[in-house]
């Protein structure tokens, strides 16, 4: 079986649906959206806590592995990524984070031409329907919801006093530019649901007889003709068909999939694809490189005097009440994303933004998916915003239903070891202002006993865990070796573009979702303005 459209969007994520939105909309063009998941018509992904229950769950999760990190003391990590319709929106954290000025500046400075802070401005606001209204950062009316949490934690707000009292400013919005600052992140929700890019960009135009969506739809590789793509071959419904295209692919199945895809299509480093037995079709070298990712370091405390999920979680009744309010009011737990308040810092004075990310939690446990631990707790996980640290991407078979290897190489870079220990005491400096002492915290990870510049460089790959922003390995440049251009165009290949977290150069200050629909919005006018 095959068809033929003039564009075919491999992926529908993040990127994919809104992609699929904005190629479609004049109504010249068939368009095909690829996904290889199913619908997103599982009650826990809308229900915004139900992250819990997304993340690891075969039905939504991919269930990628890292492979084992020195730099975490020989660990590997549990690597969720979305595989279903809206992708990772469908399971993230539901942050709203664009990421610095300064991140966009670089991308320009590195000689991508048209990726600037004012370059990419407008390609946020367009598409943004805020809950504070129009102004010179922010959009109203467009597809992508922004709102304020449904909830409130008198411990959250000691602890953004505790920021104040060291030097941290209070402030209301960590999207203009410089987010050096302690705030509440907004939200990618609408009425106590998550919002997602199916609602967003999909929902609304569905009926389009010029789309057309296909689900359960896993792609095998690119066929090419000469350095020339003209179709995709997948499986679909046990079968394989092929999918031709008149004008172009764009490739929007992330850092993780989309370099599998080229390795498969033998579009990759001839030494990568030849020890695997594929056909080196187009030499591009830096395919699957450059993987970058955010590494949180979970520093715990345990609290006296203080009412955290912990408490309420873990009795009948709490569950009954969280329950309740939810059901009646759309508030409370059942509506938080996994992190409610936010910190950006400088990890030392060398540094005239910030560096550092925190991500503040009413609640304490070992680790993602252990049960709550039986005392009140909270945690402060800490990122290092600009890691230098970097991994890669690779397949590893020539049968694309094997997971690729994943290997961040985690705090491989002595920078990145600073900065950890440098990230853990500025965690302890906050905790211990005196907005905190009525809690009487008490660090349980990694633990007070640890205290020199190499004891918390080493406990840091104990406590690290991914933060779930991989970005990178197929960056866009301007050197002849770079995966992609500025223009998104796969390097050595007509008719392909990629359109995903994939081809940022260096990852974004913060969560990546909103940069990535940043990149698919651009992506969408490039490509329009080409025909």
């Amino acid at each position: 079986m095959s068809q033929k459209f003039d564009f075919i969007v491999v992926g529908a994520g993040t990127a994919g649906c809104l992609l699929a939105n904005r190629l479609s909309a004049n109504g010249k063009y068939s368009v095909a959206l690829l996904e290889a998941g199913g619908s997103d018509n599982y009650h826990w992904i809308h229900i915004p806590v139900g992250y819990l229950y997304c993340m690891g769950n075969k039905r939504t999760d991919w269930l990628f592995k890292t492979t084992a990190q020195k730099g975490l003391n020989g660990r590997a990590l549990n690597y969720p990524r979305g595989k279903v319709m809206g992708g990772c929106s469908s399971i993230n954290g539901m942050i709203y984070m664009r990421g610095q000025s300064n991140d966009y500046d670089q991308w320009r400075q590195m000689g991508n031409e048209g990726w600037s802070w004012d370059d990419v401005l407008p390609y946020f606001t367009n598409m943004e329907d805020n809950y504070d209204g129009k102004n010179k950062f922010h959009g109203k009316g467009g597809e992508w919801k922004v709102n304020k949490q449904r909830l409130s934690w008198d411990i959250l707000d000691s602890f953004q006093e505790a920021a104040v009292e060291l030097g941290i400013p209070k402030i209301d919005d960590f999207n203009e530019g410089n987010n050096y600052g302690v705030s509440y992140f907004k939200v990618n929700q609408n009425s106590g649901f998550r919002w997602n890019t199916v609602k967003a960009f999909i929902k609304p135009i569905k009926n389009r007889k010029n789309l057309h969506i296909f689900k359960k739809c896993e792609v095998n590789n690119l066929i090419l003709e000469k350095n020339k793509v003209i179709g995709v071959d997948v499986k679909r419904n046990g079968n394989f068909e092929n999918f031709f295209v008149n004008k172009e692919i764009i490739l929007s199945s992330g850092s993780i999939g989309t370099p599998k895809i080229l390795e498969l299509s033998g579009i990759g480093n001839p030494k990568v694809l030849s020890n695997l037995g594929i056909e080196t079709k187009v030499k591009s070298i830096n395919v699957g490189e450059n993987l970058q990712d955010h590494l949180q370091l979970r520093v715990i405390y345990k609290l006296d005097n203080a009412l955290t999920l912990n408490q309420k979680a873990n009795s009948l009744l709490g569950k009954m009440a969280i329950g309740l309010e939810y059901a009646l009011k759309r508030t409370g737990p059942m509506s938080m994303a996994p992190s409610q308040l936010g910190v950006f810092a400088m990890s030392d004075q060398s540094y005239e933004t910030p560096n550092l990310q925190f991500h503040v939690q009413p609640l304490s446990l070992d680790k993602f998916g252990d049960p709550l631990h039986d005392f009140p707790g909270l945690t402060a996980s800490v990122c290092n915003l600009n890691p230098q640290s970097r991994g890669s991407v690779h397949i590893t078979s020539k049968d694309a239903k094997l997971a690729p290897a994943i290997d961040p190489k985690y705090l491989s870079e002595e920078q990145d070891r600073i900065v950890a220990a440098q990230s853990i005491r500025l965690a302890r400096k906050i905790i211990a202002q005196p907005s905190m002492e009525k809690f009487n915290p008490e660090e349980q990870a990694p633990g007070i006993q640890f205290q020199s510049d190499e004891e918390l460089k080493k406990v840091a790959g104990d406590i690290g865990t991914t933060i779930f922003h991989p970005v990178g390995t197929c960056a866009m440049g301007p050197s002849i070796s770079s995966v992609t251009d500025s223009e998104l165009k796969v390097r050595g290949v007509d008719g392909l573009r990629i359109a995903d977290a994939s081809v940022m150069p260096t990852i974004t200050s913060g969560n990546t979702n909103a940069p990535t629909l940043m990149i698919a919005e651009k992506a969408s006018e490039m490509i329009l303005n080409s025909y």
